[in-house]
């Protein structure tokens, strides 16, 4: 039986925060000294609930990534971006691992089109009390044309998008942080500096619980497409297309040198 749609409370909505549309809103974020409910933090790394679950049947759940109100992943220095995805995926991970929830999400939105309210770095674990999250997303979503593979890590482009047009995925061993939040960081880079001749603003990153392995999805973000809106039918670029995409960001990573890493 598919799972029903995750039901959204207005009520709470209507209170939300929001400073990508209007950047001179306050942000929340940027006074830690005022948050509350924090369940954990690292340096300028917070994990906290999120003070608006306006999702029913869910635990709501914000880690923010930075005291820096305009930092980002594509911007963080190699070690900021690996102390990031160390303290995130450290918590997705126990979450699943409590067995409190049927699936946990964790995922990033950034920029205007992505479906945020706040500019401020963060990503969001999600618990969902009933419904299973990747059910609908299989294997193949996954991988696709190759890219490279070094460092435990493997880069494709989707061939088999779970929406499109272009999803790009970063596989690496549960273990393998480092390396994963390095690749990713790479494709971060190229999807807002060279990717659709450095137009694309925004993106989304999600990331999957695969057996012994995290896949991160990296999702360009312009305006969805009516053909999923509608009819939940993905769409891809051409097989040529899609073949000049992996060899963009295989130049991308020969340029930083993790292309030739051990």
């Amino acid at each position: 039986m598919p799972n029903q749609p995750l039901i959204f409370d207005t009520a709470i909505a209507k209170d939300k925060p929001e400073n990508i549309r209007h950047p001179h809103n306050a942000c929340p974020f940027c006074d830690p000294g005022q948050l509350t409910d924090i369940i954990a933090q690292d340096a300028d790394r917070i994990w906290l609930l999120n003070k608006f679950p306006t999702l029913q049947a869910t635990w709501q759940t914000i880690v923010i990534e930075a005291a820096r109100h305009d930092g980002d992943i594509a911007t963080y220095s190699s070690a900021q971006n690996r102390a990031v995805f160390t303290f995130a995926l450290k918590h997705w991970q126990a979450t699943i691992a409590s067995g409190r929830f049927k699936s946990v999400l964790c995922y990033k939105n950034f920029g205007p089109h992505s479906g945020g309210s706040l500019r401020h770095p963060h990503m969001q674990i999600v618990g969902l009390m009933a419904a299973d999250g990747y059910a609908n997303v299989t294997a193949a979503n996954l991988t696709g044309y190759s890219v490279l593979a070094v460092d435990q890590v493997q880069v494709t482009v989707s061939d088999r998008p779970i929406m499109g047009f272009v999803e790009i995925n970063v596989a690496a061993p549960a273990t393998a942080i480092a390396p994963l939040a390095d690749a990713v960081q790479q494709v971060v880079q190229y999807t807002l500096n060279t990717y659709f001749h450095g137009q694309c603003d925004s993106y989304n990153l999600f990331f999957y619980p695969r057996d012994d392995q995290i896949v991160a999805k990296v999702v360009p973000l312009f305006n969805v497409s009516p053909y999923y809106i509608g009819y939940r039918l993905a769409q891809a670029d051409t097989p040529k297309r899609m073949r000049a995409i992996a060899e963009e960001i295989r130049q991308q990573f020969e340029r930083s040198n993790l292309a030739h890493s051990n």
